[in-house]
């Protein structure tokens, strides 16, 4: 299935880096903070459900939020200490709304609740088993999706996968944080990527990296030759943003296309982060759930651009004081990188198992958005579309709210990777609309299948009524057909509403 050699995906830019100053020093821990704040919704899907008390005591590790469907994951106290609060609160998200979360007063003990691995070979544990590990550790994709691991793995069990792709092409500008991760634990790398392979059923396996990783690419091959592992590929790609698309990644590496409203396992291919696989290994190897992530902190405001390794739930602020602080007032704060990110409202919102890169900007580092004009047509926007798509007509039929139109033209196909929006001389901001219409469009499809779950049980409380007044009728009472089965039905509209919000989630997922 592999080609022999890599080809350009088609579409995408060539912008600055900017990532060597984020990598001049090793990976450094975080202190633990006063005060961890843990929303219950850090991934694709529904919120957690939490299973602890205003009061209660809660040790490292433990289990303070349980999954609640097929879609969700659960959270883990990053610390031990006292639940304070189970509110709402600010959390980063680009409509600085409030959510849900657990607050813990840490006691600065940092005591863990009793864990273990699985045993002394992981590798002898069956796809179940990897599966069930990996919901039980609330592991979700640590590439900016977050969409949950185990629900990712749950088709390739039942169904096949051919073709296992660890995606360690990095490649939004400014975000080091899965570089620095191959750089210093490589083998954690390359046994996560065993275990997910088998959990997955592929045969082949192959790791995606852009060309400009030397450092990465050197660990990762010493790596795979100090366990004599021959069957997995390094495969090295054009340093071309988007390259860690997951679409984008399966076309430079196999010739195929993702079918546009499909998913890669339609093709047999499975692909998960680097730094999800080492979150896999360290929960078979050490039953260590996901409490803790990997951060790059970068831009011209920090002092000391690095990468650092965060607790799930500290605060912003405490990273940005552990570089240094700042050296001038940020122009701009950004989470997440300069393409796909978004302006962080305040420091003292918390990191998430998505967050993977601060940038505080400096004076002119990152430009503010200029006034949007009319459209002119140049048509640069189509030249860069990494999927194929025509952002000026889909631009049109978001902004007039014509959806329709805008789904015909493939709106769910659009990875947002904002290159449209990069090279728009007149700076119109299309993946703000591109956004907004996939919204809207959920909402209404929600909408629909609430209506039909309605219109369902209105129909089988219709039958009971009109069998009773048979029976009525007739004086008898025997039985009849028994009405339909309102359970199943429930059963089938929340499982339709999960398959959208699935397929949705995966076609959005972040490039890098």
């Amino acid at each position: 299935m592999l080609l022999d050699n890599p080809i350009h995906f088609g579409g995408g830019i060539k912008s600055a880096p900017n990532k060597t100053q984020s990598l001049k020093l090793p990976i450094e821990k975080v202190l633990v903070p006063p005060l961890l704040t843990l929303p219950l919704r850090q991934h694709v899907g529904a919120p957690a459900v939490p299973v602890v008390a205003v009061g209660e005591r809660v040790l490292k590790g433990q289990l303070i939020a349980s999954d609640n469907g097929i879609i969700s994951a659960s959270v883990h106290a990053s610390s031990s200490g006292t639940v304070v609060e189970i509110g709402n609160h600010a959390v980063p998200s680009p409509s600085g709304a409030d959510a849900p979360c657990i607050l813990i007063e840490t006691d600065g003990l940092d005591e863990w609740v009793p864990h273990a691995g699985i045993g002394d070979d992981p590798y002898q544990l069956s796809p179940t088993q990897i599966h069930d590990k990996m919901l039980e550790a609330g592991i979700v994709g640590l590439g900016g999706a977050g969409f949950p691991s185990a629900a990712k793995m749950l088709p390739g069990i039942h169904h096949g996968v051919h073709l296992m792709i660890l995606n360690a092409a990095e490649c939004e500008p400014y975000i080091t944080c899965d570089e620095a991760l191959m750089r210093e634990y490589a083998p954690d790398v390359v046994a996560g990527l065993e275990l997910v392979r088998r959990g997955v059923g592929a045969v082949e396996c192959v790791i995606g990296i852009e060309d400009n990783m030397p450092d990465a690419i050197e660990a990762l091959r010493k790596a795979l030759d100090d366990i004599g592992e021959t069957s997995i590929t390094i495969a090295t790609l054009p340093a071309v943003y988007p390259a860690g698309g997951e679409s984008q990644l399966i076309k430079s590496l196999t010739g195929l296309e993702v079918p546009a409203q499909g998913l890669p396992l339609d093709l047999g291919i499975a692909c998960y982060n680097v730094g999800t696989a080492v979150a896999v290994y360290r929960a078979m190897a050490w039953g260590v759930p996901l409490i803790s992530r990997i951060v790059t902190i970068t831009g011209s405001a920090v002092k000391q651009p690095r990468n650092l390794d965060v607790m799930i739930g500290s605060p912003i602020e405490r990273l940005i004081e552990q570089c240094g602080g700042y050296v001038e007032e940020p122009e701009q704060l950004i989470i997440g990188g300069p393409m796909m990110g978004f302006m962080l409202q305040s420091t003292g919102l918390p990191v998430l198992k998505t967050t993977n890169c601060i940038i505080a900007a400096g004076r002119g580092e990152v430009l503010p958005p200029l006034p949007a004009q009319e459209c002119i047509r140049c048509g640069d926007c189509v030249k860069v579309c990494p999927a194929a798509l025509l952002p000026q007509q889909l631009y049109t039929y978001a902004r007039d709210r014509d959806y329709e139109r805008a789904v015909e033209y493939d709106l769910n196909a659009c990875i947002e990777c904002g290159c449209c929006a990069y090279v728009c001389p007149s700076n119109i901001p299309l993946v703000d609309y591109y956004r907004k219409a996939k919204s809207e469009i959920q909402n209404l499809e929600r909408a629909r299948l609430e209506r039909d779950e309605a219109r369902l049980h209105h129909e089988s409380r219709q039958a009971r009524l009109n069998r009773r007044e048979d029976e009525i009728e007739t004086g008898g009472s025997e039985l009849v057909d028994a009405p339909p089965d309102t359970e199943t039905m429930k059963d089938e509209i929340e499982a339709a509403v999960a398959r959208v919000e699935t397929r949705q989630a995966e076609r959005d997922q972040d490039p890098d």
